[in-house]
Parts: C-alpha cells; structure tokens; sequence
C-alpha cells in the first residue's frame, strides 16, 4: 500500500532547537543516539506500576486520558516536565497498543520523543494544551509547496491546514491531511478524528509506527521512527528525548 508518510515537517523544521532544549531540561547534552533497554522494552501496562489501561475495551470507546493512573501522571510529569495532559495521551496511547497490537512493542517513551521534537509537546508558536486535549492556537507545518520540503498539494480543501493550495503538516503530531484521511484516529472517544486533537493524534501516530513492526529492537526502533521522518538525525534526536524521558521516569 502506497502512504504518504507523515515525515513530521515541523520537526523536520525545528528538531534543533527542540532537543537543544530537551537537553536542557534532561540535565545536560551527554545523551545516547542508540534507544536504551528501557525505551525498547518497557511494557506500557506494568512498567509504571499504577496505570491501568480500560480492560475489554476497544480504542475509542473511552477516553485514552482516562486510563492512566493520576498519582502517575502526577509524578512522571513532575520528573520529566512533560505537560500531564499531554504524558496521559503518550501513556494512554501505549496502553491501548498492547492491547490491540502486543507484537509492536511501543512504550510511551518513544510517542513522548516523538511529540517533544515535533511541537515541543503542543507547545510550538505558543500553542499549548487544554484540558480536553485540543490546542488553544493551530499548530501547522509550512506549505509544501516544493521550496523548502516536498510538493504535495491540497488533498483537504485546507480543512484541516487552511490552506487550499498546499498541504502543511497540522497538530502536536504533525500529520500531513493526506496521511490522516488514511490513520486518522478517534483515542478520546468523541466519534471523530481531530489531528489538532492530543489523544487522536499519538494514537494515530502510535498505530503508524506499529504498522513498521515490532519495535522492541534498535533496527526495528530505528526503522519506525525514520517511517515517521525519513531523517537519520531526526531518528537521534528522537532516541535522545525518549532515553531522557526514560532515565528520569
């Protein structure tokens, strides 16, 4: 089957600065390219301990938010700075994908990489998250219109980007319209599937990067994320967030 990837144009935009300041507020700039043991094996369901994920429920039918654990939330967020709102989508995300995909073997930390290098957690062009996981301001990638990044044009009437003559790149996960009319996903449980929503957004992104296989290895880990952006540095940048993230959980 032939996808238009998601490529994360925004990040592809502002990784640098992104992990300079993940490496900032990790504690310094000594972090491995290579995902470490805890990313590539960590089992969303019991690894932290308190969260429970919704049993005999399929994704969408309650809220991915919910089904995290709050004393955890509370603490990881704390350690690792993560916005709460957004850690219980990267958690609730994972938890749901061992359920319906256990062979894929994705932990929260590689969708909390994944989100920080890409919007900075919701946070880019001073957007940030509320409490239904929506963005208070849009959050969109540039034209791409052939200049700077791929031409792709308009594939939803700029119903999603604004813009009708190019595709952009929209929301914390950065998906081109033309990859979300394919892995769009409802993991709020709303009956509808918003990019510029958190909890549809990883997920979506989470059952992209299943789709590439079983990511509990280095290649196979490697090999997903670059699905996501065809971008050896970006890979790195990736696997720099999520060991940082998994060293201070």
């Amino acid at each position: 089957m032939s996808l238009i990837p998601v490529v994360g144009l925004l990040g592809a935009v502002v990784w640098i600065a992104q992990i300079s300041s993940v490496r900032d507020d990790l504690g310094g700039s000594d972090f491995s390219t290579t995902p470490t043991t805890d990313v590539l094996t960590d089992n969303p369901i019991s690894s932290p301990g308190t969260v429970t994920a919704p049993a005999g429920q399929p994704a969408g039918a309650t809220g991915l938010a919910e089904s995290v654990d709050g004393a955890w939330l509370d603490t990881v967020a704390a350690s690792t700075s993560i916005p709460r709102r957004a850690l219980a989508a990267y958690a609730g995300a994972s938890l749901q994908l061992a359920q319906e995909n256990p062979a894929c073997n994705l932990g929260w930390t590689t969708l909390a990489g994944i989100g920080q290098i890409e919007s900075g957690h919701a946070s880019h062009g001073g957007a940030s998250l509320q409490g239904d996981g929506s963005t208070d301001l849009p959050i969109r990638g540039p034209a791409l219109d052939g200049v700077r990044f791929m031409a792709i044009a308009d594939t939803d009437g700029g119903a999603w980007d604004g813009d009708s003559q190019w595709d952009r790149a929209v929301g914390p996960l950065q998906f081109v319209p033309g990859t979300w009319s394919t892995w769009g996903a409802d993991g709020n449980g709303d009956g509808a599937s918003d990019p510029n929503q958190i909890d549809d957004a990883v997920l979506a992104a989470g059952r992209y990067l299943c789709h590439s296989g079983d990511l509990s290895s280095v290649e196979g880990w490697r090999a997903g994320i670059f699905s996501y952006n065809h971008d050896d540095a970006y890979v790195d940048s990736v696997a720099a967030a999520a060991n940082g993230y998994a060293r201070l959980s």
